[in-house]
């Protein structure tokens, strides 16, 4: 092997290795230890990405997230003592699906309220251009469309220059 290989292929072997470090499968050697640390990654949210649970983002964040449950997990702490302390370190925000409370209710019923407004205001348009279908034009509207059609066939028949 050429010197030059040598050096491309070591940096290589260096970069798969700090890409592997960076986000290495955690895994346990007790399936039931295994099962909770999954679950718990679905119960949390990543507060970075927001919308995702810490087993699916990729942020740096979610990945210190994923170490810590690790870490409390790994240290036989049980489900609702993990979830009590990102709680209190993060807030309820930290929860995929966080409790009913004075300061949540509209995470949870704002989307069925803005459905009910949208059907609302929906329902009133279709009422309003049924009911703009069903009025006759007046004696002025019906002068001034005629004299739009008849200016607009007129000009159809003008041969182009």
């Amino acid at each position: 092997m050429c010197k030059g290989a040598r050096g491309w292929a070591g940096l290589l072997l260096l970069v798969a290795s700090l890409a592997y470090a960076i986000d290495r499968p955690l895994n346990f050697g007790d399936p039931a230890q295994q099962a909770r640390y999954e679950a718990l990654l679905h119960e949390l949210r990543c507060l970075v990405c927001q919308n995702q649970t810490l087993a699916d983002s990729e942020a740096d964040l979610a990945q210190d997230l994923r170490g810590e449950v690790y870490r409390m997990v790994s240290a036989q702490m049980d489900d609702p003592a993990i979830i009590a302390f990102m709680v209190k370190r993060y807030g309820d925000f930290v929860l995929y699906r966080p409790p009913v409370q004075r300061t949540t209710v509209s995470l949870w019923y704002a989307p069925a309220f803005l459905l009910v407004i949208m059907v609302l205001v929906w329902r009133r348009v279709q009422q309003a251009s049924a009911l703009a279908l069903q009025t006759p034009l007046t004696a002025q509207e019906q002068a001034r469309l005629a004299s739009i059609m008849a200016s607009g066939t007129a000009a159809s028949k003008t041969p182009e220059a």
